[in-house]
C-alpha cells in the first residue's frame, strides 16, 4: 500500500513574511495614485517659467558684460598690433640705413670700425665698445639709441598685445558661457511650456497677449511727476518704448534687455551709461529709499544687480522684465525688497 505523506506545513515566520509582502504590495498598490506627484497646474508651470526668465536675465546680464569687455579687447587687441607693425617698421628703418652706410663703405675700400660696431646684433654692446674705444661720434651714438628704444618698445608691445589677446580669449570663453546659460533658461521655460496641454498653452497666449496690450498704460492717469533736464528727457525716451520687445542682448532702438534700456533712454539725452545693470548699481550718487527717489534714477535688484529700471514716480518704475515680456511700468516694490537706487 502507498504511504500517503503529510504536506509540510509552513513555519509560523514564513507565513508572517508573506502576510507583510502581501499587505504591503496591497497598500503601495492602493496608495500609488496618492504618492505620485500631481500633475503641476498652471499657475504652477507659470511660476516656473517666470523664475527661470528671471534667471535667464541674469546670465544675459553676464552676457552684456562679457560681449563689452570682449569688444573693448578686440579693440585694443588691433591698436596694439598696429602699434608693433608701425614699431617694427621703424626699427627695420633704422637697420636699413645702418646696413646702407657700411655697403657705401665696402664699396669704398673698407667698413669702418665704428660701423661694424654698429650693425652689431646688439646695440648696447656697440655703445660700450665705442665709449671704450673713443670712435663713436656723437650723431652714431644717437642712431644706436634710437635703435635700441625702438627694440625696447617693440619688445614691450608684443607682450602687451600677447596679454591682450589671452584676455580676449578668457572673455570670449566667459562669453559662450553666459551664452549657453541663457540659452539652456530659455529652453528650459519652453520644455515647461510644452508640458502643459493646448488649452493650458491658449490660455497662457491670451494673457500675454493681454499684458502687452495693458503695457501701454495711459500715461496720463498716473499723474506722474514732472521731470527735468537730462533725467526728465531720459524718463520720456523710455516711456515712449512702452510695448516694445525684450530681447536679451539688446540696446535698442525697438528692442531692449533691461540694461539695455537704460542705456539708450539715457544716451538719447546725452549722458553715456555704462552696459550692465552690475556697473550701472555704481553710477552716481546712492539714494537711501524709495521716498527720496526722483524720475529718472536707476533702481538696481537682487543682491547680485541683476536687473534695473527707471524710477518714473508715485513708487513706479519702467523697465523690459525678461524674455517674454515687454517694455511696461510696474510699481517698484512688487519686484522684490532688495534693490538700491542711483542717481545719475
Amino acid at each position: 500500500m502507498a504511504s500517503h505523506r503529510r504536506p509540510k506545513q509552513p513555519s509560523r515566520a514564513r507565513i508572517s513574511v508573506f502576510t507583510a509582502a502581501a499587505a504591503t504590495a496591497v497598500a503601495i498598490s492602493s496608495q500609488t495614485g496618492a504618492w505620485a506627484d500631481p500633475k503641476p497646474s498652471i499657475q504652477d508651470v507659470k511660476a516656473q517659467i517666470d523664475d527661470l526668465n528671471n534667471q535667464q536675465e541674469a546670465a544675459a546680464e553676464k552676457y552684456d558684460g562679457a560681449k563689452e569687455r570682449g569688444d573693448q579687447l578686440r579693440q585694443q587687441a588691433s591698436q596694439l598690433q598696429d602699434e608693433v607693425a608701425r614699431t617694427q617698421d621703424q626699427l627695420t628703418q633704422l637697420q636699413s640705413g645702418l646696413a646702407g652706410v657700411a655697403g657705401e663703405q665696402y664699396r669704398s675700400g673698407g667698413i669702418d670700425p665704428t660701423v661694424q660696431l654698429m650693425l652689431n646684433s646688439n646695440p648696447q654692446n656697440y655703445l660700450d665698445q665705442a665709449s671704450s674705444m673713443q670712435v663713436a661720434t656723437s650723431t652714431e651714438a644717437d642712431v644706436l639709441k634710437s635703435l635700441q628704444s625702438e627694440q625696447r618698445n617693440l619688445d614691450q608691445e608684443k607682450k602687451e598685445a600677447a596679454d591682450t589677446l589671452a584676455q580676449l580669449d578668457g572673455a570670449t570663453q566667459q562669453l559662450n558661457q553666459a551664452k549657453a546659460d541663457v540659452q539652456s533658461k530659455l529652453a528650459a521655460a519652453q520644455k515647461l511650456l510644452n508640458s502643459l496641454s493646448a488649452a493650458d498653452r491658449a490660455s497662457l497666449a491670451a494673457a500675454d497677449r493681454a499684458s502687452r496690450s495693458s503695457a501701454r498704460t495711459d500715461l496720463g492717469s498716473l499723474d506722474l511727476p514732472a521731470a527735468a533736464g537730462y533725467a526728465g528727457q531720459a524718463v520720456q525716451e523710455a516711456l515712449s518704448r512702452l510695448g516694445d520687445s525684450y530681447v536679451w542682448g539688446a540696446t535698442g532702438s525697438t528692442t531692449f534687455d533691461c540694461s539695455g534700456l537704460m542705456q539708450w533712454a539715457y544716451g538719447q539725452a546725452g549722458v553715456s551709461l555704462p552696459r550692465t545693470s552690475q556697473e550701472q548699481a555704481t553710477v552716481g550718487t546712492g539714494v537711501p529709499s524709495l521716498s527720496q527717489a526722483q524720475p529718472g534714477d536707476l533702481v538696481i535688484f537682487g543682491s547680485d544687480r541683476h536687473h534695473v529700471g527707471m524710477y518714473i514716480g508715485n513708487g513706479k518704475m519702467v523697465h523690459a522684465p525678461h524674455t517674454g515680456d515687454v517694455v511696461r511700468i510696474a510699481d517698484v516694490n512688487t519686484m522684490g525688497q532688495s534693490y538700491i537706487i542711483r542717481r545719475v
